[in-house]
């Protein structure tokens, strides 16, 4: 695979520090090439976010002082802009920023490389705007004609994020879709290379797991609105399938009252207790449309193939009758159709080990590696 240049001074920046999840795997891939690199961040929870005390230093904005902001990060909007201005980059030679909203908009010195790796154009700002102010977060709600005070902020935001978006001398999305994101609302071309995967961990697992067992269907997912977990649970009322709902969220306990006897819900799990879960199902089930939705890999991996809406990062990741069935419409009819088709197809292991290991946790540090080497001739090039 390579290294690279010891020498050189390299920080990760990084949105916010205060949960788990695909981004963060890919914060845990990047130290592993840069063991070195401290991580900067607007705000850091050391206890809802463990996994950062590898890094050698995470180090949060002037944010972190403010005593609710490292949970209720929401009311934060307008200031955060101005926390990844204000850090000091000026003795590094290269900066990973990671970030699905402001983290990109860090200032750099000329002489330094600056790659962001976006996960999405900052999602309440463009793709989901409409459906984020119809919806916001429970803590925003309280504020009285919530849609009229916060438009001017939402209007400054918009302003200074595509802005924020040509500071950048690098973009790299974490799938195709996203790609078309960046370049519909920021006017920039972008390079793909996906996300890390354990895919050796779940392959392993695979091997242990009995295929005649698999007796549910599986969604894994954040219990939020746009996850569109109520479309499965309506589907399977109407099945009477049996479902298993892994996750948390806001939508937790309308989603309990709405479902019938053939609906688990499993609540938090760890990664062994998933693991578990993903070897007695028949197949994922995922009704949202994702950036890259890590997922579907994650099943693959395990030999489970993927019931999933036909939009977003599935596009790149589920190969239509071979590793899953894609259905076209988040509406019940069009589920359920998809679930009656799935029990018609018989799908090989194979195909599903193989297809996963396009997205391997070696194949990112490769394919970062070598975005690297080409944009750091063309910097000095350029100088």
């Amino acid at each position: 695979m390579g290294s690279f240049n010891k020498n050189i001074k390299v920080a990760l920046v990084y949105d916010r520090v205060n949960k788990w999840g695909g981004a963060e795997c890919v914060l845990l891939a990047l130290r592993e090439i840069f063991p070195d690199a401290p991580l900067y961040t607007s705000v850091y929870d050391s206890k809802s976010a463990p996994w950062a005390k590898v890094f050698s230093k995470v180090l949060p904005s002037f944010l972190q002082k403010i005593p609710f902001a490292k949970t209720n990060h929401e009311f934060l909007g307008a200031f955060t802009p101005i926390a990844f201005e204000s850090m000091d980059f000026s003795q590094y030679d290269l900066v990973i920023s990671v970030t699905s909203e402001a983290a990109k908009g860090i200032i750099t010195k000329p002489g330094t490389l600056h790659i962001c790796y976006c996960l999405t154009p900052t999602r309440y700002l463009w793709s989901g705007r409409d459906f984020y102010f119809k919806n916001p977060p429970s803590m925003l709600r309280k504020i009285p004609l919530f849609w009229y005070v916060s438009r001017p902020l939402v209007s400054y935001l918009i302003k200074w994020d595509k802005i924020a978006a040509d500071r950048p001398d690098v973009m790299v999305a974490i799938s195709q879709e996203v790609k078309k994101r960046i370049q519909r609302y920021y006017q920039r071309e972008a390079e793909v290379i996906y996300p890390p995967v354990d895919i050796r961990r779940y392959t392993t697992l695979a091997k242990k797991s009995n295929k005649a067992k698999r007796k549910y269907f599986l969604v894994v997912n954040r219990l939020i609105p746009y996850k569109k977990v109520d479309l499965v649970v309506e589907a399977f009322n109407r099945l009477k399938l049996p479902l298993v709902v892994v996750g948390i969220g806001s939508e937790e306990k309308r989603l309990k009252r709405m479902a019938r006897k053939n609906i688990t819900f499993a609540g938090f799990v760890d990664e062994d207790k998933l693991a578990d879960y993903y070897q007695g199902a028949k197949a994922l089930i995922m009704p949202q449309e994702e950036d890259f939705g890590i997922v579907a890999i994650e099943a693959q991996a395990m030999g489970i193939p993927v019931i999933a809406y036909d939009k977003g990062g599935v596009i790149d990741t589920v190969v239509e009758k071979k590793t899953g069935i894609l259905f076209s419409k988040q509406e019940v009819d069009s589920l359920t159709l998809a679930v009656s088709q799935f029990n018609n197809i018989k799908f090989k292991r194979s195909d599903l080990l193989k297809n996963s290991k396009r997205f391997s946790k070696e194949n990112f540090k490769v394919g970062f590696l070598n975005l690297l080497k080409r944009n750091w001739v063309l910097l000095y090039k350029s100088l």
